[in-house]
C-alpha cells in the first residue's frame, strides 16, 4: 500500500491530514487521488458512505487550485444541506496550511444575502445544493466559466430526490473541457445516462462490488407480527446497552411517533425529519454527534449528509422498497474499518424483500430470535459489572466521604450490598420484562389451498399468501398499483390524509401492477374502506374493499379501469353537450 506522499499529495495537505489522524490511504483514495492529479479523463467511482470519498476527491481538487485567481475553479454538488456543510468543513480542515484558499458552502435554508456577499469577495471552491446554486446562477452572482473540476457527490441520492433537471441546467453552465467526477454508492441506470451524456472517456472505479453493502456490516433480521415491531425495537435497544444507532422509518409521522414513544419509555432518543425547522434539525444532529442522545429516529432524506462515526447499529423499522436505499442506510455503520450491524425488523409478509436485498448486495441476512427478557437482563447486568470495574476512582476526593457512608452501610454484607446496587439499577427493567411473552413469529409450513373458483389457472404459493392477513389483521384491496405510480409511501400518505380518528396501523403491503393489498387491524378495516372509497389519487378514483380469498383482482382491476375510461369519455361528451351553441342541448348522432 502506498502512502499519501507516494500518491502525489503536496506537503501542505500532508501536514494537515497528519494532524487529522490520516495515516494510510483508504482503497478509494489510493485509486482516485493519483488519477485526478495525473490523468485527464473523467471518473465514476462507486463506493459506500464512510469509505473516505471526501478526501479522495478533496485532496487533489485542493492541490489543483490556483489561489492567485480568486474565481470559482471547482464545483462540488451535494444532495442535502448537511452533506454540503460536511464537505465544506472537511475541505477547510484539509486546506489549513494553504494560504488564502477559500471554500464556500451554498445551500437553501440559510441567508442568500450573506452567501452573495461571500461570493462577491471571491472564492475558489463552491460546495452547493442544486436548488440554491441555480438561484445564484440566475441572479448572475455565480460565474462558472473558470471551473475546471465538477464533482457530483452521492449522485444516486440526488437523482432519488428529483434533481436530474437541476443537474442538467448546472452542467450547461460550466466549460465543456472541465474534468468531471461522479461519486455514488450504487449504479442505477440514470447514473449511467449522466455518465454517457456529460463525461468524456470516463473511467469507472468500483470499490467493493456494484450495489454492494459495506464490507464490515453484518445483516440481521428479526421476524415479528406487525403489531409487535415496537416491542422488538425496545428489546433490541435493551439488549445493546452501549447502542449508538439510527432507526430508519418510512414516514415523517412514524418517525416522530416512534421517537416520542422511546423518549416516554426512558431512552435517550430524538427524531429527525423534514417537518422540523432547520434550527431544530441542527440541534438534534449536534446532540447526536455529541452522544447526548444515542438513538436517532430518522427518515432517509433527513439523514442524508449526517456524517457520524462509530455507529454501532442501523435499524430498519420499515424496509424500503428500493434496495439502493437499504444500501445507503446500512453503509452508515461499519465505516473506516470498524464493524457494524444492520438490523431489519420485518413482519411475515416482508420476507420477500429480504431475499431481494440479499440478491442485490451479495450477502446473506442472518435470522435471529428477538432477545428474551432473561438474556437482556443478563446482558445489562454484565454491562454494569464492566462499568464498575472500569470506573475511575478518585481516592483523595472519595475518601473524604467513605467513612460516613461505610458507617451507614456497614451492617450490610458484601452480597446484600451488591444486590442493592443491582436492584437500584434494574428494578424497572425487571418489572417491565416480568412475564413478557415471546414475540418471534414461528413460520408454519404453507398449507395446501383449494383452487380459486374465479380463475382456472394454478396459483403460486406467493399469490395465495398475498390473500391471507396476519392474525388480528384484515386484508384490504385497493385498485391502485405500481402501474399507477402507487407505492407504500403513497398509501401511508393517503391513510393519514383520508382516514379520520385514531392512527391506522399498517401491516404487510403487497404492491402489484394494477392493484395493491395491505393489512390493517380488524377494528380499523371498515373505517379504512369507507374512507378510501371514492378518494382521488393523481386523478384516479379509488375503490377499496376487504379482500376476498377467491377473487381474481387482476380481472377486477382491469374491469374497473375500463369502466373508469368509459365514464371519463361519457363525462367528456356530457360536458360537450352542455357547452353547445346557444346553450341548447346537442343530440348525440351515430356516425
Amino acid at each position: 500500500m502506498k502512502t499519501f506522499e507516494e500518491l502525489g499529495v503536496c506537503e501542505e495537505l500532508l501536514l494537515a491530514i497528519a494532524e487529522l489522524g490520516f495515516e494510510m490511504p483508504m482503497p478509494v483514495q489510493e485509486r482516485v487521488i493519483p488519477h485526478l492529479l495525473n490523468e485527464d479523463n473523467d471518473v465514476v467511482a462507486l463506493a459506500q458512505t464512510g469509505t473516505g470519498k471526501t478526501a479522495a476527491f478533496g485532496l487533489p481538487v485542493l492541490q489543483r487550485i490556483d489561489t492567485k485567481t480568486r474565481r470559482p475553479q471547482a464545483l462540488i454538488l451535494a444532495p442535502t444541506r448537511e452533506l454540503c456543510l460536511q464537505i465544506g468543513s472537511d475541505l477547510a480542515d484539509f486546506s489549513k496550511y494553504i494560504p488564502d484558499l477559500s471554500v464556500l458552502p451554498v445551500y437553501g435554508g440559510s441567508s442568500i444575502e450573506s452567501q452573495i456577499r461571500s461570493l462577491k469577495k471571491g472564492v475558489h471552491i463552491i460546495v452547493a445544493t442544486p436548488g440554491r446554486l441555480i438561484d445564484l446562477i440566475n441572479r448572475g452572482v455565480v460565474k462558472l466559466q473558470n471551473v475546471h473540476t465538477v464533482i457530483l457527490d452521492e449522485a444516486d441520492e440526488m437523482l432519488n430526490m428529483g434533481f436530474l433537471d437541476s443537474i442538467d441546467e448546472i452542467l450547461a453552465s460550466v466549460p465543456k473541457n472541465r474534468k468531471m467526477l461522479l461519486f455514488s454508492a450504487t449504479m442505477p441506470p440514470e447514473i449511467a445516462k449522466i455518465a454517457n451524456k456529460y463525461m468524456r472517456n470516463h473511467e469507472e472505479f468500483v470499490i467493493g462490488s456494484r450495489n454492494e453493502g459495506a464490507e464490515n456490516v453484518k445483516h440481521i433480521y428479526y421476524m415479528v407480527n406487525a403489531r409487535d415491531k415496537y416491542l422488538a425495537l425496545k428489546r433490541i435497544a435493551d439488549n445493546n446497552p452501549n447502542i449508538f444507532a439510527i432507526i430508519f422509518c418510512r414516514t415523517k409521522r412514524d418517525t416522530q411517533e416512534i421517537a416520542d414513544q422511546l423518549i416516554q419509555d426512558g431512552y435517550n432518543a430524538d427524531a429527525l425529519h423534514g417537518d422540523l425547522s432547520q434550527q431544530q434539525r441542527d440541534i438534534t444532529m449536534k446532540k447526536f454527534r455529541d452522544h447526548v442522545i444515542t438513538i436517532l429516529v430518522a427518515t432517509d432524506v433527513a439523514a442524508r449528509g449526517l456524517d457520524v462515526d462509530n455507529l454501532t447499529h442501523v435499524i430498519n423499522f420499515g424496509l424500503p422498497d428500493d434496495v439502493a436505499v437499504y444500501t445507503h442506510r446500512s453503509g452508515r455503520t461499519g465505516r473506516a474499518g470498524k464493524t457494524g450491524v444492520s438490523i431489519a425488523i420485518v413482519h411475515t409478509r416482508e420476507k420477500h424483500k429480504i431475499r431481494d436485498i440479499e440478491k442485490q448486495i451479495g450477502k446473506k441476512f442472518e435470522r435471529k430470535e428477538v432477545p428474551t427478557p432473561q438474556h437482556i437482563i443478563e446482558k445489562q447486568l454484565y454491562n454494569l459489572a464492566h462499568r464498575l470495574e472500569c470506573v475511575e476512582v478518585k481516592d483523595e476526593e472519595i475518601n473524604k466521604y467513605l467513612l460516613g457512608v461505610s458507617r451507614k452501610l456497614g451492617w450490610l454484607s458484601n452480597e446484600d450490598l451488591l444486590k442493592r446496587v443491582l436492584s437500584l439499577e434494574f428494578n424497572r427493567l425487571l418489572d417491565y420484562y416480568k412475564d413478557a411473552p415471546q414475540i418471534d413469529v414461528v413460520e408454519d409450513k404453507p398449507k395446501r389451498e383449494k383452487k380459486e373458483k374465479s380463475d382456472n389457472r394454478p396459483r403460486t404459493e406467493e399469490e395465495k399468501d398475498r390473500r391471507t392477513a396476519e392474525k388480528g389483521m384484515e386484508r384490504i384491496y385497493i385498485n391502485a398499483g405500481k402501474r399507477d405510480g402507487f407505492f407504500a409511501g403513497n398509501l401511508i400518505d393517503l391513510l393519514n390524509k383520508e382516514v379520520q380518528g385514531a392512527r391506522v396501523e399498517v401491516g404487510r403491503i403487497d404492491l402489484l401492477s394494477g392493484y395493491s393489498l395491505f393489512d390493517v387491524k380488524k377494528a380499523d378495516a371498515r373505517r379504512v374502506v369507507s374512507s378510501l372509497k371514492g378518494a382521488d389519487f393523481i386523478g384516479k378514483r379509488l375503490y377499496c374493499e376487504i379482500a376476498e380469498a377467491g377473487k381474481d383482482y387482476n380481472r377486477a382491476s382491469a374491469r374497473r379501469d375500463r369502466q373508469a375510461a368509459t365514464d371519463e369519455e361519457n363525462a367528456g361528451f356530457d360536458h360537450f353537450k352542455r357547452k353547445g351553441r346557444g346553450g341548447k342541448k346537442i343530440s348525440r348522432r351515430k356516425k
